[in-house]
């Protein structure tokens, strides 16, 4: 009851907030657009976070029950996180169709880039028509590109193909795809002098380099990130459904998520396989624009060398991850308190691993976290602290055991932010 007294004391200032104009519309020209909407509400709720977190704002009606105030700034703090998350969804959804024009117009500056340097380079060797060639495929390339940016114009343009189910750059699609564009470029550059050759001797060379032995090491790598970029999508949605791997839709997608995991941490396996299959695409590149008549010649060395660098990013995919386990549950004990059983009241510690899932380190994704005791399902409270949460954690929970729990043997379940549910212990509730 006093929480909800002090819940309609405070609706007259939460009114007045979401009566100005907080960057509701998400038109581009507005300075009250999406991303200003959610600078504003991120600004507004670490604010208010800090100030809870100092003992400062609490009403009168709550200040006298420590467990009233707690569970009155957890529902303060989830209702303000879930506006930061709608905030944070239509900017994402802003960027998103910005992100299209901006994938397009990239794309005709890599082609206008083509041209300058192809005039350079033809300073003095004079221009042939291999470098005509060359820019007819660009040109078609560019061309599928903004018809694709045009289709996914609200899913990131030419890169809706690489943004995986969880709103985040893929890896192994990125650089499939950065393989299958070089291929493709290198057969329209192949095609476009077949086109204009004008003997049968040319003809036939420029068929022989579209021949297997000579491209084969291109031709196997491949053959092996596209089979890598279905595989890998296979097996994280295979664990996600078996409860073995926790996935977080983001916001939006970012640059880094080719190099890290879904918490922003630099993972080993992504560097790696990013690093050499970029590499290797370069040596490939730099191959067919010194034979354009034929595949790029890709070395067996190069192409084990990407192979294994495949196999490790693979091998990773299948380690990461693991479902979330409780390891002990005891009751919470504060200075002073002497030693007792668990009774309806208490608050209980849920000690384990793998409770807050990477990238589910906001609060609106933190306030999604239940534990049933029992039949009883009790949301995690958020307990804030200077710059962030003292509950819940990866490793830790604190909850308070309902008077709804029967006394008697209950199992004690986690249900994290993710949707996954650890394994079940059991405790002994007392009257």
């Amino acid at each position: 009851m006093a929480v909800q007294e002090a819940r309609r004391g405070s609706g007259s200032d939460r009114g007045a907030y979401e009566a100005a104009h907080g960057g509701g519309c998400t038109c581009g020209d507005c300075p009250h657009g999406a991303r200003e909407g959610h600078r504003r509400a991120v600004a507004a709720f670490l604010l208010r976070r800090d100030e809870f977190a100092a003992g400062q704002g609490l009403p009168a009606a709550v200040a006298h029950s420590a467990s009233a105030s707690r569970q009155w700034v957890s529902e303060e703090l989830t209702q303000s996180a879930e506006a930061v998350a709608e905030r944070g969804r239509a900017e994402g959804d802003a960027w998103l169709a910005a992100l299209g024009r901006r994938t397009t117009v990239a794309v005709w500056a890599a082609v206008v880039l083509l041209l300058l340097g192809q005039s350079l380079t033809a300073i003095g060797a004079g221009w042939s028509a291999a470098r005509t060639a060359g820019l007819a495929a660009a040109l078609v390339v560019a061309g599928a590109l903004t018809a694709a940016s045009w289709f996914h114009r609200a899913r990131g343009g030419a890169l809706a193909p690489v943004i995986g189910e969880d709103n985040r750059l893929s890896t192994s699609r990125a650089v499939a795809a950065a393989w299958v564009l070089l291929v493709a470029y290198a057969v329209l550059v192949l095609a476009g002098q077949l086109a204009v050759a004008s003997g049968p001797d040319r003809r036939d060379a420029l068929i022989s380099g579209l021949e297997l032995g000579r491209g084969a090491g291109t031709v196997t790598v491949l053959a092996v990130v596209c089979g890598i970029a279905v595989l890998v999508r296979r097996v994280v949605g295979l664990r996600v459904l078996g409860q073995r791997l926790q996935k977080v839709r983001a916001d939006r997608p970012r640059a880094g998520d080719l190099l890290t995991d879904d918490a922003g941490r630099g993972t080993f396996a992504d560097i790696q396989y990013v690093v050499i299959g970029g590499v290797a695409l370069v040596f490939a590149a730099v191959r067919l624009a010194r034979r354009p008549e034929q595949l790029p010649d890709l070395p067996w060395g190069l192409a084990v060398v990407v192979l294994v660098s495949a196999a490790t990013y693979v091998a990773g995919k299948y380690a990461e991850g693991g479902r979330p386990v409780i390891l002990s549950v005891v009751r919470a004990r504060e200075a002073g308190d002497l030693d007792a059983p668990i009774r309806t009241g208490d608050d209980i510690e849920i000690r384990g691993a793998g409770f807050v899932p990477p990238g589910a380190q906001r609060a609106d994704r933190l306030s999604r976290m239940v534990v049933r005791i029992g039949a009883v399902h009790v949301h995690v409270p958020l307990v804030p602290v200077t710059g962030g949460f003292s509950n819940p954690t990866d490793d830790l929970l604190t909850v308070p055991v309902p008077a709804d729990v029967e006394p008697g043997r209950v199992d004690v379940q986690v249900v994290t932010g993710a949707g996954v549910e650890t394994n079940r212990y059991p405790i002994d509730v007392t009257d």
